[in-house]
């Protein structure tokens, strides 16, 4: 049974989760005994795939699809599926797949289950686990459509080395002027950073700042870390930062290995959203604040004294293992 999974890119490189992704479908690809189709598109290097399990590359190559749109990258996606007989579709759960997942959905006349975080418990029946209730707990999900739609949880799966040798063809879908029926007028996008969805650790401050002077120390923390900066939702609303740094339940959801919070109390939407990183630390001088008792790792003290001395210490580790 083929499997297609599409694989998200930006600026014509492959996003992280591409890989994961990928590795994801060729372990669902063995469970059903078949092979894994990817569909890329305006990505370059694709042939990389191979290396995580893909038999098959369908490369799109297409000026008007230079920014995401849902319907015609869903009408893509769709066409792509229907070219390799695909029963099941693999995605990531990142705010663009799930955009145009119900679309995909739907053209596909398939069930979908979003949040995924291991393997089909079963093929037949087909049951899946997901997270559930703001990541509080799982469900075990059954999809009984003939077509299947998986959305796969940011760093849930992880990345396998699983080389097959890759065959490239190029795709050219039809889509026509109906698919822009809404289009991106501007695109504003931080450069030059680890992207939020993408970084392994991301450094993230609150109100506990006070002001966006004193933001310094968290993006030279990041940039020692190699890591993403974000921030929670009154720090955004106040004007101190992006709101694209805004992470929680009504902002960006965080699934990093690492996840540092500088001077955050833990409201229970920002808990939520961040709730699927895998270690927490937290450093905030109020004792009895919420983020403790999430937390894997607690530092009681002030932030400007913390922060500062931590940095110092991760440069001469640095400089001692150069």
């Amino acid at each position: 049974m083929a499997v297609l999974v599409y694989t998200e890119s930006e600026n014509g490189k492959l996003k992280k989760s591409a890989s994961e992704v990928a590795s994801y479908a060729k372990h669902v690809a063995e469970q059903l005994g078949g092979s894994v189709t990817a569909v890329a598109i305006n990505a370059e290097d694709t042939i990389a795939l191979g290396t995580n399990g893909v038999s098959r590359i369908l490369n799109v190559s297409d000026e008007a699809l230079r920014n995401f749109n849902a319907k015609a990258y869903a009408n893509v996606i769709a066409q792509a599926a229907e070219t390799v007989s695909a029963k099941v579709v693999i995605l990531s759960s990142s705010a663009d797949s799930k955009y145009l997942s119900g679309l995909l959905a739907a053209k596909l006349n398939a069930g979908y289950v979003p949040n995924v975080v291991a393997p089909p418990e079963s093929t037949s029946p087909f049951v899946v686990k997901r997270t559930a209730f703001s990541n509080k707990g799982f469900a075990l999900t059954e999809i009984s459509s003939e077509t299947k739609i998986i959305g796969v949880s940011n760093n849930s799966y992880g990345i396998v080395e699983n080389a097959t040798d890759a065959t490239m063809e190029d795709f050219s879908p039809a889509i026509n002027d109906g698919d822009f029926s809404t289009k991106s007028v501007e695109v504003d996008k931080v450069v030059g950073k680890a992207t939020i969805a993408d970084a392994d650790i991301v450094v993230s401050g609150g109100r506990g700042l006070k002001g966006p002077e004193n933001w310094g120390m968290v993006e030279e923390l990041a940039d020692l870390l190699g890591a993403a900066t974000a921030c929670s939702k009154p720090v955004s609303d106040l004007g101190w930062r992006p709101h694209g740094e805004h992470v929680g339940q009504t902002g960006k959801p965080v699934a990093s290995n690492l996840y540092i919070a500088i001077g955050i109390s833990g409201a229970i939407q920002h808990l939520a959203g961040v709730s699927a990183s895998k270690t927490k630390v937290v450093i905030n001088s109020d004792p009895e604040a919420p983020f403790f008792k999430a937390a894997d790792y607690g530092i009681v003290g002030d932030a400007f004294e913390v922060v500062p001395e931590l940095i110092e210490k991760l440069k001469e580790f640095k400089a001692q293992n150069a």
